[in-house]
C-alpha cells in the first residue's frame, strides 16, 4: 500500500445489521466525507450514534453494506484490514503484557517481515516521537496509563500509515492526563503529516484537537465543519444540544428579516439569529448556552426578569437554575446568589439561535 496519499474518500458508506426481529437496522447511513492529508478529523456524538462503526468500516474491521472507501484512486473497502496499511489506537490500548515496550511497538513491523535491525531503528524513532525514550525494556504493566497510551500510539505510527485511526483513546485516563494527552496527540499528528480520524463523545476533545468535526446521530451525519462553526452555529437542535446549548424552549416568532428574528413568550420578547426557516405556524425553538447569559444592568431589548431556584457553586462563577417567562433556564454567572433572589438576565442577540421547532 502506498503512503504518499493525498486524500481518503468515503462515498455513501453504509453499514446495516439485522436485529432480533429480523429487521434491517442502519448503524451507519450514507456517510460522505473526504479527508485530506494532514487533516485531523473528529467523529463526535453520543453512544450508539455510529461513529465507532464508521471507524471500524474504515479500518476494515466491519464490512460495508453500501458505498465505497477510496485512498486516492484505489478502492480499499474490498481489501482486508491488514492490506489497508492503517494504524489503529484502541480505547483499551491492546498492548501485549508479556512483551517489552520496544517489542510492542515493533510488533507490526515484525508481522511485515522487516529485518530486525530496521525494526529496532524504527521502533526507537517512534518511541522518541512519543517521548518514551528510556522505557524501551519495561513491560506495559510497569507504565502509567498515559505512558501505555503513548506506546499504543507509537505502535500505530511506526508502520508509517497514511491514516491513523483512534477510537476514544483517552477515555480511560483521568481528567488532568486527558488534557495533557490531547496536546501530545495533536503534536504527534502535526509531526507525522498524515491524516488522523479520532472518535470521541467528548466535545472538549473534538473542539481542541480537530480541524473538522463530524457530528453524528443514529448513523446519520448532522453537521461537518470547523470547531468554531460547530460550536457557534450548530446546524440543528440536536447539534446545539450536544454542543452545550442546554436551554432549549419553544417561542412564537413575531417578525423575521434575513437571518434576524424577533421571538416572544409569556409577555417577554427578544432578538435572535434565525438558523432555519420557521414553519408556517410561526412556532420556533430558541437555543442558548448557560455561559452566554449576562446579568442585565439596564433595560434592553433582550432583557427579562428571573428568580433563582437553585445554585451550584463553581468557584469563579455559579450555575443558576432560574424561573423565567420561558420556563426554567440555566445561567452561569459570576458572583454569589441566593435562592429566591430576583436576577434580570439578558443575552446578546448573536448568541441566541432560533430553529424551526423543537425536535425529539
Amino acid at each position: 500500500m502506498k503512503h504518499n496519499f493525498q486524500h481518503l474518500r468515503l462515498d455513501s458508506v453504509a453499514r446495516a445489521f439485522t436485529n432480533a426481529e429480523g429487521q434491517s437496522v442502519a448503524a451507519l447511513n450514507g456517510l460522505d466525507l473526504t479527508i485530506e492529508r494532514g487533516e485531523f478529523i473528529a467523529l463526535l456524538g453520543p453512544s450508539g450514534c455510529g461513529k465507532s462503526t464508521a471507524l471500524n468500516c474504515i479500518a476494515g474491521l466491519t464490512p460495508l453494506t453500501g458505498g465505497a472507501i477510496w485512498l486516492d484512486d484505489e478502492r480499499i473497502d474490498v481489501l482486508p484490514s491488514e492490506k489497508r496499511g492503517f494504524g489503529m489506537v484502541f480505547q483499551n490500548y491492546a498492548l501485549f503484557p508479556h512483551m517489552s515496550v520496544l517489542d510492542n511497538v515493533g510488533f507490526g513491523l515484525r508481522m511485515r517481515g522487516m529485518p530486525r535491525a530496521e525494526i529496532e531503528k524504527r521502533a526507537r524513532a517512534a518511541l522518541q516521537l512519543v517521548q518514551l525514550v528510556g522505557h524501551e525494556r519495561k513491560l506495559p504493566g510497569q507504565l502509567s496509563g498515559g505512558q501505555q497510551q503513548r506506546v499504543a500510539i507509537a505502535r500505530a505510527i511506526v508502520i508509517e500509515p497514511p491514516v491513523v485511526l483512534m477510537d476514544e483513546p483517552l477515555s480511560n485516563l483521568d481528567a488532568k492526563l486527558r488534557i495533557e494527552m490531547r496536546a501530545e496527540i495533536r503534536r504527534i499528528h502535526g509531526e507525522l503529516d498524515r491524516a488522523t480520524i479520532y472518535v470521541t463523545h467528548d466535545q472538549d476533545e473534538a473542539l481542541s484537537m480537530a480541524d473538522r468535526i463530524v457530528v453524528m446521530k443514529e448513523g446519520v451525519v448532522q453537521q461537518i465543519g470547523a470547531p468554531r462553526d460547530v460550536y457557534c452555529r450548530p446546524r440543528n437542535l440536536h447539534v446545539a444540544r450536544f454542543m452545550g446549548y442546554r436551554n432549549v424552549f419553544d417561542v412564537s416568532i413575531t417578525s423575521a428579516q434575513g437571518d434576524h428574528a424577533r421571538v416572544s413568550r409569556g409577555g417577554a420578547s427578544f432578538d435572535g439569529v434565525l438558523m432555519e426557516s420557521p414553519g408556517s405556524e410561526g412556532k420556533v425553538s430558541v437555543a442558548i448556552r448557560p455561559d452566554d447569559f449576562e446579568r442585565a444592568q439596564a433595560a434592553n431589548d433582550n432583557a427579562f426578569d428571573t428568580v433563582v431556584e437553585t445554585v451550584e457553586y463553581g468557584g469563579r462563577d455559579s450555575l443558576l437554575r432560574v424561573a423565567s417567562p420561558f420556563g426554567p433556564l440555566y445561567a452561569r454567572l459570576p458572583g454569589d446568589y441566593a435562592i429566591g433572589e430576583r436576577v434580570p438576565l439578558c443575552v446578546p442577540a448573536e448568541r441566541t439561535l432560533v430553529y424551526a421547532g423543537e425536535r425529539a
